[in-house]
């Protein structure tokens, strides 16, 4: 598909909101999110899909954030996992290539890796957000920005938008704040961390990391075009010459499979550092190294991160917060960074006498942002073809009841690795994986010694295998009606450090969103909604939040859900838990790990066609109890406890323990799935069927009431039964 096609896509995408708002068609909204970039384009995703009503405010004319607007289409994802909205994306990215012959492997020197044309993710997003809009209300105001945030007390009710064609009010019962910077935040006068300072005692001079404005470059091999090919340097080349010698040169390093990487590179080995497919390019190529002097098509991003090697002021690395808090600074350093990148690509040209320009069939487009405003004619014709936003690595973060650590990250990391259990969060909602990355701003006087965090924590505490999000993280701490997604969730510089990359900010965001949609439909405050609620509902649309494996519970089994959430709050104990080695996240070929992959190390074994009998059944339904913070008024009694224990009694022994099960009501268009015969617990067959808890015999024709309970029965059973109980 071509760049106009896309841009088609688009504009139809905005149309269809701006129409609504020039008629006033609709003031109000369940959800409105700010920031069309990958957490908030996932997270309406998946609130429209759950129903809500959805608006999402973005500042440029993309979607999709730094994996399409901001041109990072190398997706940086080590966690060996894909779930979700994330993995829809990249199948629908997969499917359009393969239909083509073309791999996606053209990145990172490794054809494992994977990476798309920005507008074919462009085309991806905007796909999925056609289909979520058959379920649910989901409009788009594009260049547009929230300027004012209403708040009703502590809690947020409306905004007000600023758009092409005059200010907007809406009200909402949640806002998510997906921005590239957290600028929802100051608004909301939210609680919020920039830097290692505080919202309130801000450090105009405190660090954060580089920004870098990228560029997709193609090779164009009859010459490039004269309007693609700038005569005259800008102001500053000799300068930005030096560095990019430094990084790539004519007789350069051809990477070697060794990090670091030994710098510099040459032009063939820099291009397949952030390699893309090129659907103008006939043939196929992946970034192994007999494919690499074949690849037509990268990404700028290494070496040209602002400000760089060289620094801000006085020696430090990184940017000041006074970037992130001062909209004029933040022009003049956009502007600086656009032109870092412009200087490259007079260096490549003109000094490595390379036929690359900016590739034509990705970006067009006929606003130049304000950044680029005063540059000459020439340039401006370069600038038109390159992504409409910067690449933002740090934001404002929410200060939530608890802030998310480097060392907290490690810690889960390691669940059922090296000898650990389960160090697993129970409010888990995303799974990610990546080292701990800062860009600049990470010396010792960056970090936040409060949580215990130094310059040589980002070696230290380095995640040593998947990680989970927890819930709580996406929660301020005094607002209500504000969930934060992307970079601007409560945690630590050290862990945003590794939160911020492309795969698990789609998680996050589409945490987000069902976190909002159920909110909605609960009628509750985010803070209020049991975490269970949101993770059933992810568990639902496909999202794994589990660390624990089993090799008799394959990801398609009927018990996987149920299991993932006995998993992370500990009601049904597995025969055996997995015990892998912990591995470097940046080596795919990790031989100690991959020797206990082929022992089936990496999983455990859960037992799930086991019959179990009345002690075990009381057990684990005690546990339930204990998890649900459900006081006990007797000790769960079972009929012949030393027996296996048949259905009946288990479903009676559930609404015994749960009584409040009684008065839950069903969702909508609920129905029993069987039959269920005159027994003396068909009334508690009546209550539960109604409620999804016996979901788990759907392919039966009745209810058995006698026939004895497995191990996965009773985990599926009692875990529905717990969920149906977080929304009372």
């Amino acid at each position: 598909m071509n760049v106009r096609k896309i841009l088609l896509l688009v504009l139809i995408l905005i149309s269809s909101a701006a129409s609504a708002a020039s008629r006033h068609s609709r003031s109000s909204y369940d959800i409105i999110i700010a920031g069309g970039g990958t957490g908030g384009i996932s997270a309406a995703i998946q609130a429209a899909r759950m129903g809500a009503s959805v608006l999402v405010v973005e500042p440029s004319t993309w979607i999709g954030g730094q994996a399409t607007a901001a041109g990072v289409s190398t997706m940086d994802d080590m966690s060996r996992q894909k779930s979700g909205i994330y993995l829809e994306f990249v199948n629908r990215i997969k499917s359009y290539y393969d239909s083509r012959g073309k791999s996606m492997g053209t990145c990172y020197w490794d054809s494992r890796s994977i990476a798309f044309e920005p507008h074919i993710g462009q085309e991806a997003f905007v796909s999925m957000v056609n289909e979520a809009r058959r379920k649910g209300t989901l409009e788009f105001l594009m260049a547009s920005e929230i300027i004012k945030v209403e708040k009703d007390s502590h809690s947020i009710s409306g905004v007000t938008v600023k758009t092409p064609s005059g200010n907007r009010n809406y009200s909402c019962k949640i806002l998510i704040d997906a921005t590239e910077y957290g600028d929802i935040l100051p608004l909301s006068n939210t609680a919020y961390r920039v830097g290692n300072t505080k919202s309130g005692f801000i450090d105009s001079e405190a660090m954060i990391q580089d920004i870098t404005w990228t560029a997709v470059i193609h090779k164009y091999n009859g010459g490039i075009p004269d309007y693609l090919r700038p005569r005259n340097p800008l102001p500053g080349y000799e300068i930005a010459k030096r560095n990019y010698e430094s990084f790539v040169s004519a007789d350069g390093n051809n990477f070697r499979n060794v990090y670091p990487v030994e710098i510099p590179v040459n032009f063939i080995t820099h291009n397949a550092y952030r390699g893309l497919p090129d659907s103008s390019n006939p043939y196929n190529y992946d970034a192994d190294a007999p494919n690499r002097m074949f690849i037509t098509k990268t990404v700028l991003n290494w070496g040209n991160d602002y400000p760089g090697t060289y620094g801000w002021t006085n020696g430090k690395r990184g940017l000041p917060v006074s970037y992130i808090e001062d909209r004029n600074l933040r022009l003049q350093v956009e502007r600086e960074a656009l032109i870092k990148t412009l200087h490259f690509i007079y260096y490549i040209q003109n000094e490595l006498g390379e036929p690359w320009s900016v590739a034509e069939d990705e970006y067009a487009n006929r606003i130049l942002p304000e950044a680029a405003r005063d540059l000459p004619r020439e340039w401006q014709e370069i600038v038109r073809r390159m992504p409409v936003i910067p690449y933002v690595r740090e934001s404002r973060r929410i200060i939530g009841d608890h802030t998310l650590t480097s060392h907290e990250l490690l810690r889960n990391s390691l669940s059922y690795r090296d000898g650990h259990t389960s160090n697993e969060f129970s409010d888990a909602i995303a799974i990610g994986g990546y080292i701990l990355d800062l860009h600049g701003a990470n010396t010792d006087a960056d970090t936040e010694w409060e949580f215990e965090e130094r310059s040589r924590t980002s070696i230290l505490n380095r995640p040593r295998g998947p990680f989970q999000v927890p819930m709580r993280v996406l929660i301020p701490a005094e607002t209500d009606g504000l969930i934060a997604a992307e970079k601007n969730i409560s945690a630590t510089r050290l862990a945003i450090g590794t939160l911020r990359l492309q795969p698990i900010t789609m998680m996050t965001g589409q945490a987000a969103g069902a976190l909002a949609a159920v909110a909605v439909r609960d009628g509750k405050r985010p803070r209020d909604v049991h975490p269970m609620r949101v993770q059933w509902e992810l568990l639902k649309s496909g999202v794994s939040l589990s660390l624990c494996k089993y090799s008799d519970v394959p990801p398609e089994h009927s018990y996987n859900k149920s299991i993932q959430i006995s998993n992370m709050y500990g009601i049904v104990a597995p025969n055996e838990y997995p015990h892998a080695p912990s591995f470097n996240l940046e080596d795919l070929d990790d031989p100690v790990f991959e020797m206990a992959v082929i022992r089936g190390a990496d999983k455990g074994l859960f037992g799930v066609n086991e019959l179990i009998n009345g002690h075990y059944a009381a057990e684990i339904i005690t546990k339930a109890q204990e998890v649900m913070g459900v006081k006990a008024a007797s000790k769960i009694k079972i009929d012949k406890p030393d027996n296996f224990v048949s259905r009946g009694d288990f479903i009676k022994a559930i609404i015994e323990a749960f009584p409040v099960l009684r008065d839950v009501k069903p969702q909508k268009n609920s129905r029993i799935p069987f039959k269920i015969p005159k027994h003396r617990n068909s009334e508690y067959a009546e209550i539960l069927g109604r409620l999804g808890v016996l979901d788990t015999y759907i392919i039966d024709d009745e209810f058995h009431f006698g026939r004895p309970v497995t191990k996965g029965e009773a985990c599926d059973m009692i875990v529905r039964a717990c969920v149906a109980v977080s929304g009372a």
